[in-house]
């Protein structure tokens, strides 16, 4: 066989392997990966992606029920936490068949409703550290500590749609605060845009399919 032949067939060789390769092979963990649930909502502690949690959401800087504008620069105005009650989330239901299940808005002057389009939403189990920061930063306005990020593995999470529908389910009997944030700017009269944060408190038992929109009316 010639030279010119010779390479002529190496190289449809390694064009017909390479097709082959590119139809059929599976890199290391791919497979397993691909067999994971969607992380795109209603998961719940160990089967949730840190990537799509961010603690941080239920810290930043949000109007809420109370306009009390208190700087961060200010060491005095920040809430020290009390300490994280491992004790009270370790006896924490983890498996659960109820369902919460609403739509989150604001509403304007004129009765106008404003979805909270594709936002976070947040069930977080009631206990000394959430009934502390329901008090010192959701009513009270004042700014606190970064929350400890063992908090992440008792979050149930999901996310809202266009118009403002969101629905967790496997939420375990108990009661939690629902959190949420619309986004809002001209529409709600603001001359630059504000994130509004909501909360209440939900409780919900067994396999009960809790109804509960979580709505403000804009100061």
């Amino acid at each position: 066989m010639t030279k010119k032949r010779f390479y002529a067939s190496l190289a449809a060789m390694m064009f017909l392997f390479s097709g082959c390769v590119n139809e059929s092979l599976t890199l290391p963990g791919m497979e397993s990966s691909q067999q994971q649930p969607s992380q795109s909502g209603n998961t719940w502690a160990d089967e949730t992606n840190i990537n799509d949690v961010y603690i941080d959401d239920l810290d930043e800087n949000t109007t809420t029920e109370s306009e009390t504008a208190i700087t961060e620069e200010s060491p005095q105005s920040v809430v020290k936490r009390i300490p994280f009650p491992s004790g009270e989330y370790s006896r924490l239901a983890r498996i659960g068949k109820g369902t919460v299940k609403g739509a989150i808005y604001v509403t304007d002057y004129s009765g106008n409703r404003i979805p909270g389009k594709e936002t976070r939403l947040y069930l977080n189990p009631e206990t000394s550290y959430s009934d502390q920061w329901y008090r010192e930063s959701y009513i009270g306005g004042k700014k606190m500590e970064k929350a400890d990020s063992r908090l992440f593995n008792y979050l149930r999470f999901t996310a809202s749609d266009n118009d403002g529908h969101f629905a967790f389910y496997g939420v375990p009997t108990g009661s939690y605060y629902l959190i949420g944030t619309v986004k809002c700017g001209t529409e709600c009269g603001y001359d630059t845009p504000k994130n509004i944060r909501i909360a209440k408190k939900v409780t919900i038992r067994g396999n009960q399919v809790l109804e509960s929109d979580l709505g403000r009316t804009i100061d």
